[in-house]
């Protein structure tokens, strides 16, 4: 069997120099996480990405911050980023209204090997937010329904209250081509799924693991484990693709603050195969 490769890291056309988006729409996730909807000032600078990519959003007077694409690749019309509200940038976009300007650079990065999992099962594995980055792909895994076999969607989150796309989530799950579980580790309210981390759904999940490639982004923690138990299930190392988003700066590998051993996160990620990584992933606090 042929070893998977992330796509290559791709830039628009002078990454450091943002351009210029408006806010066509938001939408409120959870109690701190909204989805921004941004449209392009100039038609020109319209720019398509792959499923995995990220932009350097810029906030004017505030500061920039790298946000996953987390929309319909197939859409070339808008940009769709879904933003936790934790620092002064974030929380700034958060409060954005309609309208209101935006930097965009990018789309930077690696991709999830869509092209390269043709003809296998497709595991994705989410963790909070991680969903973010994992959702364009499944639109992408969609668009392409006939090329792939089972394509299961576990996804986990800390309550009911902090999943995303609550409404998109149910349906995804009425349909009859895609298997998704959803699991909270604390339930409240009228909640009557699954109860427990995420890593809890592995070893029942509906995969032939000697035929899968998973994709996998959330907390690190929860990216350690879930390694764990896709080895368990016999997914080897060179089909699981890790999201390593964290300590982003700059978006193009200049100012170091990313590096992870011998990689940058921004340049050489964020999507990498879980066998170029592990030798530092397994390393705590590195």
């Amino acid at each position: 069997m042929a070893m998977l490769q992330v796509a290559e890291p791709t830039a628009a056309v002078g990454p450091v120099v943002p351009r210029l988006f408006r806010v066509r729409g938001r939408r409120r996730e959870t109690r701190d996480t909204i989805t921004v909807d941004l449209q392009a000032v100039a038609p020109a600078d319209e720019s398509g990405f792959t499923p995995g990519q990220f932009n350097m959003l810029y906030i004017f007077g505030t500061g920039e911050v790298p946000i996953s694409i987390s929309g319909d690749p197939g859409r070339v019309d808008f940009l769709a980023h879904t933003v936790r509200a934790v620092g002064a940038v974030t929380q700034s976009l958060a409060a954005m209204k309609r309208g209101a300007l935006v930097g965009v650079r990018g789309p930077f990065g690696t991709s999830w090997p869509v092209e390269a999992a043709e003809g296998s099962d497709v595991v994705i594995v989410g963790g909070g937010i991680g969903l973010a980055p994992l959702r364009p792909v499944l639109y992408r895994l969609l668009a392409r329904r006939e090329k792939f076999g089972r394509i299961v969607l576990l996804y986990g989150a800390r309550t009911p209250g902090d999943l995303l796309y609550v409404r998109e989530l149910e349906r995804w799950r009425s349909r009859m081509d895609l298997d998704v579980e959803v699991t909270v580790d604390a339930a409240a309210g009228s909640w009557r799924g699954n109860v427990g981390v995420v890593t809890t759904l592995i070893p029942r999940a509906p995969f032939d693991p000697a035929s899968s490639v998973a994709l996998v982004c959330g907390p690190e923690v929860m990216m350690r484990f879930t390694v764990r138990e896709l080895q368990a299930r016999g997914v080897r190392d060179d089909r699981m693709f890790l999201s390593m988003e964290r300590n982003m700066k700059c978006g193009v590998g200049q100012c170091g603050h990313c590096q992870y051993g011998p990689f940058f996160i921004c340049r050489d990620g964020p999507v990498f195969p879980y066998g170029q990584i592990a030798p530092f992933f397994r390393v705590r606090e590195i």
